[in-house]
């Protein structure tokens, strides 16, 4: 069986990987650079990459472990994979989301997402959206997706009104 924090995402970038990890760990507490990796002169027929140039870093985000390739730019971010935050409060949702979309060219999408300026695709959303849609309550359901659906950044005390 694997040890904890045994699985960790490995983030594909073009060149931006010290850039990203580096303003990740500047916005989660508990957070830091594990180490970074240079690409040797060995491989350049297959990597591209001159030799000391940033191939790896490992970090952590608030305790998870992450990888971050410069990889070349035949891969790109799409919102089909996410990282979800999960916020206790309005004041939480409203920093990281202040943070993850300062320097650049941030976009909001619908339902709590936001692409950063690297093109990682986060939700921010509270602590308790799944409890919006426990139990057999339907109309609570659809007022709350009815809601979120109007939304960009989430608005708890509306998501809280829309539950009843």
């Amino acid at each position: 069986m694997p040890k904890l924090n045994a699985i960790s995402p490995c983030l594909w970038f073009d060149h931006q990987a010290e850039d990203a990890a580096r303003f990740y760990t500047g916005i989660f507490p508990a957070s830091r650079i594990i180490r970074v990796a240079h690409y040797p002169a060995v491989g350049q027929e297959v990597h591209g990459r001159p030799a000391g140039s940033v191939m790896f870093v490992d970090f952590e985000l608030a305790g998870q472990r992450f990888g971050a390739l410069n990889g070349g730019p035949q891969f790109r971010f799409s919102p089909a994979v996410s990282l979800q935050l999960h916020c206790d409060s309005q004041q939480e949702i409203d920093h990281y989301w202040g943070r993850l979309s300062e320097e650049g060219a941030a976009e909001a999408q619908q339902c709590g997402w936001l692409a950063d300026r690297f093109g990682l695709s986060w939700q921010i959303v509270p602590a308790q959206m799944g409890s919006f849609f426990d139990g057999d309550d339907a109309d609570r359901a659809g007022r709350v997706m009815q809601a979120v659906m109007s939304m960009k950044k989430l608005d708890l005390a509306a998501l809280q009104r829309a539950a009843g």
